[in-house]
């Protein structure tokens, strides 16, 4: 008899075969074997949090080899210290969530502190968009397999059955809890899990849902030490969602780094790699992401210019306003621009304002505005998130609205000083308005006026408006007088909008009647 046949791409997660091969009664091996799997994934689970691990070798790579070494090669944050002890399992009882402007250094200091512990007993993965991908990234940064492996199918043993990417992860954070229960007695501090990139989840249902369910474990295993959660993100909106369930999340907000240490790291890095002794008016503080660009530049002026022009062709590829000439097409897209614009004025116009613009120890001061201020200046309160995940504006743990840089509030100033600069912004929002207007205007036709006819209009009270017909002078009398038109017929009380006759002429209605010929 020949052997059964096997298939090329196997199920996710295979069950028993319907025929008589196997034999349909439980094998003596199926205890043993299902026992024996189980303690395997938590025994791989466990290994993915000691020392060395293949997870964390990305983490690793290339550190410094001596603290000498160490202090040429890392700015040191004044958040650094407390980041050590929270990766290092010092502090427990919290959860945390990073929150900073993107290039401020977050991620930088995480992988630090878990390279001055060579990742033990610490876990870190980034997020996606994808919940498919979360799951195979949080699977190999725990080193579960979602039982993909299982084989107990053969054995007349029923696996997991095919499920969706968000049960999975559930299943992986039960099995990181029987790991994290088993190793406290011998660890005497919780494990770490980082969760880096949070801003990539999608702000839709199923990212909600995730960062629901990441957060009820994050909650629990802090209340029990078992598992300090650190969640890593650019964007506010993820803390907004946080919040809303928060009893043990402490925010750590990452700013620009002050003058001092970004003077100090620059003039190092130029004197031990270029041979540089750098003049003090070339010297600014600046973001980690921009300084180290600026560092290793052989022309670094040339390199802060090439920044800042960056910054504005970012802004204005995402909001230039298209003036009076602009198309209806437009005008959703257009509503999002001069938003986006008007704010940027009313920051610039805002700092013209400020006592002082300059701090001898922070540096920059930029002028800021609480979040419901700059909803309240842009009549919308649904546009400052996405303009956040853009990049265009930063909001702060605090909630305060800023330029997402200095670079980019530079841009704002430059546009904002260009000729007829607030012209152009004031027509394109009379434009706005026209359209909006002309979508609210309604047409009448007037049909069949012989011998001098008129229509007249008149209001009815909050009935509506009243449409009379008047013959001509030869019949001297009214006739034919139509129904009050009910408010259903878009121009009945309404005080400010166009009614355009075709066969007459435009007129605005008000508490007059008008006549129309």
């Amino acid at each position: 008899m020949p052997s059964p046949r096997r298939c090329s791409n196997p199920p996710r997660h295979p069950s028993p075969p319907s025929s008589s091969w196997p034999p349909a009664s439980p094998s003596p091996a199926t205890p043993t074997y299902h026992k024996t799997y189980k303690r395997i994934v938590l025994k791989k689970m466990t290994r993915a949090f000691t020392p060395g691990d293949p997870v964390l070798e990305l983490a690793a790579k290339e550190g410094p080899q001596s603290a000498a070494e160490a202090d040429d090669r890392w700015v040191q944050r004044p958040e650094q210290a407390r980041i050590d002890k929270i990766v290092d399992g010092s502090e427990v009882g919290h959860y945390f969530l990073i929150l900073g402007e993107k290039g401020t250094g977050k991620s930088s200091m995480l992988i630090e502190a878990m390279r001055k512990i060579d990742g033990d007993g610490v876990a870190m993965f980034e997020a996606h968009a994808d919940l498919e991908i979360v799951r195979i990234r949080l699977g190999k940064a725990l080193d579960f397999e979602f039982h993909e492996d299982y084989i107990g199918g053969y054995f007349s043993e029923r696996g997991p059955r095919d499920t969706t990417a968000l049960l999975d992860i559930e299943r992986a954070l039960n099995k990181l809890e029987k790991v994290a229960l088993k190793n406290r007695a011998t660890r005497k501090k919780p494990l770490v899990v980082i969760i880096n990139q949070m801003h990539l989840i999608r702000d839709d249902e199923d990212g909600k849902d995730l960062i629901e369910l990441l957060q009820q474990r994050a909650e629990q295993w802090a209340a029990s030490n078992l598992v300090t959660m650190v969640f890593n993100t650019d964007d506010y909106w993820v803390y907004e969602r946080l919040k809303q369930l928060a009893t043990r999340m402490e925010v750590m907000s990452v700013r620009d780094l002050p003058k001092q240490q970004a003077i100090n790291a620059l003039w190092k890095y130029r004197v031990k790699y270029f041979g540089e002794q750098l003049e003090q008016k070339k010297l600014e503080e600046g973001r980690l992401s921009f300084l180290n660009r600026v560092a290793k530049s052989k022309d670094m002026i040339a390199t802060c210019k090439s920044i800042c022009a960056v910054e504005k062709t970012w802004f204005l590829n995402q909001c230039w306003i298209l003036g009076a000439e602009m198309d209806d097409d437009v005008m959703d897209q257009q509503k999002w621009a001069s938003g986006a614009m008007v704010l940027a004025q009313a920051l610039v116009d805002e700092e013209e304002e400020m006592d002082s613009l300059y701090d001898p120890e922070r540096g920059h001061i930029m002028p800021s505005f609480p979040m419901h201020k700059a909803q309240q200046i842009m009549t919308r309160a649904d546009f400052i998130r996405n303009m956040d995940r853009l990049n265009l504006f930063s909001i702060a743990a605090d909630a305060q609205v800023r330029a997402s840089s200095v670079p980019m509030h530079r841009a704002f100033k430059e546009i904002c000083a260009e000729e007829g600069f607030r012209d152009h912004l004031e027509k394109t929002i009379v434009r706005i308005g026209d359209i909006e207007s002309l979508g609210r205007t309604r047409e009448l036709v007037a049909k069949d006026l012989v011998l001098g006819g008129k229509y007249e209009i008149k209001r009815d009270g909050k009935n509506g408006v009243v449409v009379k017909l008047v013959e001509g002078e030869d019949r001297g009398m009214l006739s034919s007088l139509f129904s009050p038109l009910s408010p259903g017929f878009e121009i009945a009380g309404l005080v400010d909008e166009d009614i355009t006759v075709v066969q007459g002429m435009s007129l605005r209605s008000d508490r007059d009647p008008t006549m129309i010929d």
